[in-house]
């Protein structure tokens, strides 16, 4: 997967919807979103797992749940690091990928 460009592409969208809402996305907006997304996520699992209410969903809307909210805390972390100019390819590359040891 071309992280820098699925960020282009995720900014745009977000940019759009955020200008179609009136949403100023300022530091403050990426950290508290993405923390909003955790809880979703958070949410989706412990329906999933049976920790908490499901609410009358099924086992396949609460995998779809789950499998959606992933996505979205990835969204959001990947506009996060657009916002302040990461390259989390290259930050992936020397954080995680310098210990990957040769077979």
């Amino acid at each position: 997967m071309d992280l820098r460009g699925l960020s282009t592409e995720i900014e745009s969208i977000s940019s759009q919807y955020a200008e179609r809402l009136g949403i100023e996305r300022d530091d403050t907006w990426f950290l508290l979103k993405l923390q909003e997304e955790l809880g979703e996520l958070t949410q989706a699992f412990l329906m999933r797992t049976g920790r908490a209410r499901t609410k009358g969903r099924t086992a396949e809307e609460l995998e779809t749940d789950f499998r959606a909210e992933l996505a979205d805390v990835l969204c959001h972390v990947l506009l996060m690091a657009h916002h302040h100019g990461v390259d989390l390819e290259e930050e992936v590359a020397r954080k995680w990928l310098a210990w990957k040891t040769e077979k």
